[in-house]
């Protein structure tokens, strides 16, 4: 039997539908549970809690907490970050400072990664997925800004991208990430001109 033209086509039968402010109200109530108790107490349940559902609602987009974060997380990544293009090295390196620095004050992020890191070294897809998310995207930006540095003729054209990464992120995140201290007035200003002058050495 065939359909008569113009009759509109039915869902097949127990197909699932899933709604978009569902899962977006999923994914917000995963990062405020990550940032209020962290990867190994969070559950399906107080994530289903939070986002006003039932556990149903997660289990049918996700497998599991594990494949939830890794799937929210490489969603982060693949958004990216856009590299400056201010004209200058010391310009692109410090509005790159300060995209950096708000994103690790932020709240949320600075109580997500670095529980996330700590997990990552018990679950593989996780660090997989950090890497991306947290490094190579990352890295593409910072390759970027040496690049146009180099063209500019203010970095020799073998710049090494990876050093420039660990200058320019490596002392904002351990700062910012790890030691948890409110860095002084200009210290972005500084961080730039310091990066600026080991790169150009």
């Amino acid at each position: 039997m065939t359909t008569a033209p113009g009759t509109p086509r039915r869902a097949p039968a127990g197909a699932a539908v899933l709604r978009e402010d569902v899962t977006e109200a999923i994914r917000a109530a995963v990062f405020a549970e990550l940032a209020s108790v962290g990867f190994s107490r969070m559950s399906i349940e107080g994530i289903a809690r939070r986002a006003g559902v039932g556990k149903t609602a997660v289990y049918r987009r996700w497998k599991s907490k594990l494949s939830l974060v890794v799937d929210l997380v490489g969603a982060v990544a693949v958004q990216g970050l856009p590299a400056p293009d201010t004209g200058s090295l010391y310009g692109d390196v410090r509005a790159l400072l300060e995209v950096a620095s708000h994103a690790l004050r932020h709240p949320v992020a600075s109580q997500v990664i670095p529980d996330l890191l700590v997990e990552a070294a018990r679950h593989p897809e996780i660090a997989d997925t950090l890497k991306a998310a947290l490094l190579d995207s990352r890295q593409g930006v910072v390759a970027r800004i040496v690049h146009a540095a180099a063209e500019r003729g203010e970095l020799p054209a073998d710049t090494d991208p990876d050093r420039a990464v660990d200058l320019v992120l490596g002392p904002l995140y351990w700062r910012l990430g790890v030691v948890r201290t409110e860095p002084p007035r200009g210290y972005l200003d500084d961080l730039a001109r310091s990066v600026v002058a080991a790169l150009t050495a």
